[in-house]
């Protein structure tokens, strides 16, 4: 016990030393800018609130901090950052209960895994859509990106400034491993609601599950499995009744961070757009961090135990076939403009 303790301290401190070392070099003009002359008509200071749902060394709210130092350092005396890490731990019930909370100006600014009902985002999670982060990050930069703002924006009082990166998913159980889709068959795994057709098509017995429950879901046997990117196998101690990994990169999902559109809009212009360039560094630091913690994480999967399967490229068409008619339905579904964005 005491080595997998020490190693999930080299994974923590492995994330925070690249987090200090993005985060350093993306402030240093910071600091230098903070020197000039940068006033904001502003009576009082303003208070702003960052928010999510994870442990302060994860890579989400590492960007967080790197958004607060920014403004204060651009903004000395007139702009009071605070965090709030991990709303969960304040008894909510899920991640989602943020963007409440922004558009009623309790807090400044969250993030969370959307997809359900945002026509490019069910498209973006669609299976096995994405090979790589590069053509992924792409795209969620680009129009499919915009389509997926306009979306949310439309349909609410939040403004969309970018997207932090969940990543690719993979599944685990504690039954046995996995190659081929039969492997799965009725194995109990919890997934989120736009996972659940992938997963029965895969041949398990999928259970949307809201997160706070999925812990004791799975210490209980109540649960036999999961699917997360690895950084979340870690951050919410999944990994503590998993043995069987597979690495199936079955789906990709990004995670809106969004503010008060009207609370934004009412803001000086000059601090409007210093908290979009924050954002936008933010994200390429989350990125950066996100792909350091895959590697840790695995590693430390490894450490604790568990078995990791890398698919070959045979094994992996086996999944792909498996979840074809997932295709005919999207194409029935949605727009040929939205599917030309991703090339179908």
């Amino acid at each position: 016990m005491r080595k997998i303790m020490y190693r999930k301290h080299l994974l923590t401190t492995s994330v925070l030393a690249l987090a200090a070392l993005l985060i350093g070099c993306s402030s240093a003009h910071q600091y230098a800018d903070a020197q000039e002359s940068n006033q904001l008509d502003v009576d009082e200071p303003v208070h702003i609130v960052l928010a999510g749902y994870g442990p302060s060394t994860s890579s989400f709210s590492q960007g967080l901090t790197l958004i607060g130092n920014r403004l204060e350092a651009k903004f000395p005396d007139q702009v009071q950052v605070s965090y709030v890490y991990n709303i969960l731990e304040l008894g909510y019930s899920g991640a989602s209960a943020q963007m409440d909370l922004v558009e009623k100006d309790a807090l400044t600014m969250g993030y969370v895994t959307m997809s359900t009902g945002i026509p490019a985002l069910e498209i973006a999670a669609l299976p096995f859509l994405f090979t790589d982060n590069e053509s992924v990050r792409a795209a969620m930069d680009g129009p499919l990106g915009q389509s997926a703002i306009d979306s949310i924006e439309a349909n609410s009082e939040l403004k969309i400034l970018g997207f932090y990166e969940n990543g690719f998913r993979h599944v685990s159980n504690s039954v046995r491993s996995v190659r081929t889709p039969s492997d799965l068959t009725d194995l109990k795994i919890r997934v989120l609601a736009i996972q659940k057709e992938t997963l029965e098509l895969l041949g398990a017995a999928p259970l949307v599950t809201a997160l706070p429950l999925v812990y004791p879901g799975l210490t209980s046997g109540e649960l036999e499995g999961q699917e997360n990117p690895f950084e979340n196998v870690i951050t919410y101690r999944m990994f503590e009744s998993q043995k069987f990994y597979t690495k199936t990169y079955h789906s990709y999902m990004s995670r809106p961070m969004f503010v008060h559109e009207s609370t934004f809009n009412s803001w000086p212009i000059a601090l409007q757009t210093e908290f979009q360039v924050a954002v936008d560094e933010a994200i390429a630091v989350q990125r950066a961090l996100h792909d350091q913690a895959e590697i840790d994480a695995e590693d430390f999967i490894k450490e604790y135990g568990g078995e990791v399967v890398d698919l070959t490229a045979e094994e992996r068409q086996l999944f792909v076939d498996a979840v074809a008619p997932i295709y005919a339905n999207a194409r029935a579904q949605y727009s040929p403009k939205l599917l030309a964005l991703v090339g179908l």
